[in-house]
């Protein structure tokens, strides 16, 4: 493990590791369905006690299932690239070859993400040189250190390298963009900007997940309906509390159509009841004293804007609803904070998102106007619409673009002899 994660202090060590890692990818084609099966076992063992409470290892299981990531390498690779197979195009042949060496720079309060994304490299059969911010390196060293132990014969381990070192050390962030070939960004919208400054090379690949919000929609036949108030606040909860809000496809506000004799109120407290239930599932291990801080300010703020706010809350900052009424998104405070706003009309709803909102979760009774919701939002900037309690179903495309694809070259021959 020490040469695959480890404390970096100078630009040689990373150009040191990075041509070791290219090296190895280069004189060892590997192809995503040999991957695939390394991916199924890393699976399995993070199930293990050690790794199976670390937040978001659920929902990575997930992913590394081969039935999960077979369909994404089919549909944005093709079939015949499963096996490194040449797809036949007319008289032309293309083959997905790797970038070569691509960079990840992770944002830092997603526990699974430095792996997620470099996931996504490794498919397209690239060597992946991955930043761990300071707070993931115990859990990313637990993490990998489940693929060390089913990687036998090292097939993927060998070309990955994950540097550790802080945010603000600009020299070692140039050494790993100027031995990239491409780089996969997340986070923030001053870390995105910082890390797309440094010095790439001209031909290298970028695929950047910026800063984005995500919020749900129910109408009126969904949220009134007294026999399915109980399930849609249990996946509400649910989707809350994964990634503790701080996810970019985390919900962090609903909005509920206005029925005529039905009242917020009651379903607020339905979603009450599915927040204490969650809460004592997957109770909150530690806070930082900033999070307390925004939560009991927000708490604060909504109920002195408008007297008509309601507020739903513990003692402690584990959770709070904020209930109100408006077209608006507010500003989000994440910490499981989910603002809850009665409107006249989703459409109008839909109308004043402003291209910032990548997931919109949906729980809409009547088909034909999901369909008039979906393709407004789409219209909008959003990039995903599905059903509410699937807004963190990891599936490509990501923010509107695929995941493997942007990272292999398709190369095209047209054969002499035809």
């Amino acid at each position: 493990m020490n040469d695959l994660i480890r404390v970096v202090d100078s630009p040689a060590e990373i150009s040191t590791a990075v041509t070791g890692v290219r090296e190895c990818a280069a004189a060892n084609e590997i192809t995503p369905n040999i991957i695939l099966d390394v991916f199924e076992a890393w699976g399995a063992a993070l199930g293990e006690p050690e790794t199976a409470d670390i937040p978001g290892v659920p929902f990575l299981r997930l992913w590394l299932r081969r039935n999960t990531l077979e369909p994404i390498v089919i549909r944005e690779l093709g079939r015949g690239a499963l096996y490194g197979d040449w797809m036949e195009e007319g008289r032309a042949r293309l083959k997905a070859y790797p970038v070569g060496v691509v960079g990840h720079w992770p944002a830092g309060n997603v526990e699974i993400q430095p792996v997620l994304s470099m996931t996504c490299a490794l498919l397209g059969g690239n060597a992946s040189v991955a930043r761990i911010p300071s707070r993931l390196s115990e859990q990313t060293q637990r993490i990998m250190g489940k693929l060390v132990q089913v990687d036998g014969n090292r097939l993927l381990t060998e070309r990955v390298f994950m540097p550790i070192f802080d945010h603000d050390r600009r020299d070692l962030h140039e050494a790993m963009a100027k031995a990239a070939d491409g780089a996969m960004i997340w986070g923030g919208e001053e870390a995105v900007l910082r890390v797309r400054t440094l010095s790439f090379p001209h031909w290298a690949r970028l695929a950047v997940f910026g800063p984005r919000i995500s919020v749900a929609a129910m109408d009126a036949g969904s949220w009134s309906s007294s026999g399915e108030r109980e399930l849609w606040c249990r996946r509400i909860a649910r989707e809350v509390w994964q990634f503790d809000q701080q996810a970019c496809s985390s919900p962090q506000a609903i909005f509920l159509e206005k029925k005529q004799g039905y009242f917020a109120a009651e379903f607020v407290q339905a979603l009450r009841i599915a927040f204490e239930s969650e809460n004592r599932l997957h109770p909150r291990r530690a806070i930082q004293p900033a999070l307390t801080s925004a939560i009991c300010q927000a708490r604060a703020s909504w109920l002195m804007d408008n007297v008509a706010n309601q507020a739903v809350f513990p003692t402690g900052p584990d959770w709070t609803i904020l209930l109100g009424h408006g077209s608006d998104i507010p500003r989000p405070t994440q910490g499981k904070t989910l603002s809850v706003l009665e409107a006249d009309d989703l459409i109008k709803v839909i109308e004043r998102l402003d291209g910032n909102v990548q997931t919109l979760g949906l729980a809409i009774a009547d088909a034909e106007r999901e369909r008039e919701l979906a393709s407004l939002a789409a219209k909008r900037g959003v990039s995903r619409i599905v059903k509410l309690g699937h807004m963190h179903v990891f599936f490509p495309p990501w923010d509107g673009v695929d995941l493997i694809r942007p990272m292999v070259r398709m190369v095209r021959h047209v054969c002499q002899t035809d």
